[in-house]
């Protein structure tokens, strides 16, 4: 009951916060950047497709990172996260009563002078369709049932750190918080997503529930929030629609190369009902890397998409005034370039507000999802270039990297990133036109439609097309950490928001004569038909019978739970989602791609566990754990059977006491405490 109070105040703030810091255009859904009116059914679309998302995001992130802070302020004292939840949730509580009694007893407020619109048959259908679908994608792939916990096939790589995450800080005295597959140091990895899901575990949500409900919130709020922008660019309602079709399912020539390499003699259904993996010829496809998974195994991404849209929903005006002013001014470039640069509406801010509110909410984001930062401040750059009101852009982007800077300080010692250039993303041909026929083969016809809108429509169509290419250059020049593969992110960025372009072009042709209406529906399909069965992919990879299964009540689990804290490290063998990550353990080195690609150097560890695990005397096995600060030691079927070291438990157990013990043989787990010294 505390964890759904803490998400509805999370709610409440935001749409405090939204109503304080933002203006009120930003909630005017009835006409379009340009001015008209948004065509499609007989009512507008409602005020609150913008104002329930940019109410959760924002409450979210403001809640979330004072409750935070809060607990980071009183570390060392016991139950630091339970008091900063007391105060923070008890504080808010009392201001909206008093608040709201306010406005109801005082100043008399009637609800139906608010203003309010009635929701049209499409936006209901719209609405109902995604958040089935976003149930669906969250509880399908990981879901508690009978007190065992199922995580998805296809989901349960990416899950082992977010787990293992979720769990060490529901323990709730893990500040400032550590990376559980690499413990004993810094975290460099944007974490407070998980934060969030790890404190409605400590208010008393199951995990399942906890990780699903702000994951389902942020895939909804993110697919509104698309249509309205998609809308308010194109002035048409079918093209919002079809703006999130085409982000929910990609186009790429997979499905394609697949059917035409099915060999002789076998039927279509036959191959693709066979099926069990993602199709694609581009390296990585079989991770699900581009499609529908990406938002079942990397929860917080969705989220930070919201910040992203949000800002563009806020700015994009900016761009539109200047294109209607430059309408009005006299043909010529000496006069365009005037009218860019040399007036004071090109410069100076309209609402300072606006770019203060906007800069905090984009820099709270960074520790959310970096990636999304990152994109958003390319993407208002280039857009900045042809807009109004440059100055707003530039104080939120300045407050954004103050911030971001802040939370870098606060949690890690060293740069969270590394920037170099790098050519090719993970094209295997990383020449200019191995990358175009890299991007022929992952985006398949999505480029040429989004050309021809840019051709076919006027010029905000193509400074719109130039902002929103933005994350794709980024992601083939530039290399943050030591895997590039992390920049796809920066490319689905690029799909969602180049949707919306492919989406303006498609949409009038659907109200054109029979012969147009068939070729949008053929182009529809072609653009679609890949993300539509990488679904089926999704459906058929997860589920009960494809799940790693895990028992919530597992005694090794519980035992963890119980008697380790949160900053005590266990030296394992190198594990990924198993039953002693449920139960929040600090891993010294766990299965090391998850910390090599945040940046940390698992060759050392590696060496460290095998110094460890064969130490010859126990002095020397002290001194090492001495010096690595190991609380556990955990001896296993993994630990005896690695092919990096030789475990000497005689040794081991010489140093140090047992203190859980279960199995036999080979497949006897125990845990030593370096702690229980044996004298």
């Amino acid at each position: 009951m505390a964890g759904i109070l803490y998400l509805c105040i999370c709610l409440l703030t935001g749409h405090v916060l939204l109503r304080l810091c933002f203006p009120a255009s930003l909630r005017d859904t009835e006409h379009s950047f340009s001015g008209g009116r948004i065509e499609g059914g007989r009512h507008p679309i409602p005020a609150w497709f913008v104002w329930f998302p940019a109410s959760f995001l924002a409450g979210t992130l403001g809640i979330t990172w004072m409750v935070y802070l809060i607990a980071y302020c009183m570390r060392g004292l016991e139950n630091s996260l339970r008091f900063a939840n007391l105060i923070v949730m008890g504080t808010a509580c009392a201001v909206f009563a008093a608040g709201y009694g306010f406005c109801f007893f005082r100043r008399r407020i009637a609800w139906k002078a608010r203003e309010r619109h009635p929701v049209s048959g499409g936006d209901l259908v719209f609405l109902c369709l995604v958040s089935v679908l976003g149930l669906f994608l969250m509880w399908y792939t990981f879901f508690v049932s009978d007190g065992v916990l199922y995580t998805g096939y296809s989901v349960y790589s990416d899950f082992s750190p977010h787990i293992g995450l979720i769990q060490s800080i529901a323990k709730g005295d893990q500040f400032p918080t550590r990376y559980p597959f690499y413990a004993g140091e810094d975290i460099r990895y944007h974490f407070m997503f998980q934060f969030l899901a790890g404190n409605l575990v400590s208010l008393g949500l199951r995990i399942d529930a906890a990780f699903n409900l702000p994951s389902l919130f942020a895939f909804l709020s993110c697919c509104m929030l698309l249509y309205v922008l998609a809308a308010k660019i194109t002035g048409k309602k079918a093209a919002g629609y079809l703006a999130v079709w085409l982000f929910l399912f990609r186009s790429s020539e997979a499905l394609f190369d697949f059917l035409a390499g099915i060999p002789e003699g076998t039927g279509i259904l036959e191959a693709l009902t066979q099926n069990t993996e993602f199709i694609g010829e581009t390296p990585n496809e079989s991770w699900g890397l581009w499609n529908l998974n990406v938002y079942c195994n990397q929860r917080h991404l969705a989220f930070g998409l919201c910040g992203i849209l949000l800002l563009l929903l806020l700015f994009l005006p900016g761009l539109y005034s200047m294109a209607e002013r430059r309408k009005r001014e006299k043909k010529g470039w000496a006069s365009g370039i005037g009218v860019l640069f040399l007036t004071k509406e090109a410069w100076l801010w309209a609402d300072i507000r606006r770019a203060a509110a906007a800069g905090v909410l984009l820099g709270s984001l960074a520790f959310f999802n970096g990636a999304a930062v990152i994109a958003a401040l390319l993407v208002l750059f280039v857009a900045a270039l042809f807009s109004d009101h440059r100055l707003e852009l530039l104080v939120t982007a300045v407050i954004t990297v103050v911030l971001t800077l802040l939370q870098t300080v606060l949690f890690t010692e060293e740069s969270v990133v590394q920037a170099e250039y790098y050519f090719g993303f993970i094209a295997a041909n990383r020449t200019l036109f191995g990358v175009l026929d890299y991007l022929k083969s992952l985006l398949g016809i999505l480029p040429v439609v989004v050309i021809f809108a840019c051709f076919a429509g006027d010029c905000v169509v193509r400074r719109l097309a130039a902002a929103f290419l933005a994350p794709l250059i980024f992601a083939f020049t530039v290399s943050l950490t030591p895997d590039v593969t992390v920049n796809h992110k920066y490319i689905m960025i690029m799909v969602m928001l180049a949707g919306i372009l492919a989406a303006g072009c498609l949409a009038p042709m659907l109200k054109g004569r029979t012969a147009i209406r068939f070729a949008a529906g053929v182009l529809i399909l072609m653009l679609s038909a890949t993300g539509l069965y990488d679904l089926r992919t999704i459906v058929v990879k997860n589920g009960a019978e494809r799940s790693i299964r895990l028992s919530l009540t597992d005694p090794l689990t519980v035992w963890i739970e119980e008697n380790a804290g949160a900053d005590d490290i266990f030296l394992t063998p190198q594990y990924t989602l198993n039953r002693v990550v449920l139960g929040g353990a600090m891993l010294y080195n766990g299965w090391p791609y998850y910390a090599w690609s945040a940046g940390y150097d698992t060759d050392d560890r590696a060496e460290q566990v095998k110094r460890m695990y064969e130490a010859s005397s126990v002095e020397e096995l002290d001194a090492l754990v001495r010096a690595n600060e190991i609380r556990y030691v955990i001896v296993d079927y993994d630990a005896r059977n690695s092919a990096d070291y030789a475990v000497r438990e005689d040794v081991i157990a010489a140093a140090y006491g047992a203190v859980y013990q279960e199995g036999e043989g080979i497949y006897r787990l125990t845990v030593y405490d370096t702690q229980a010294v044996l004298q």
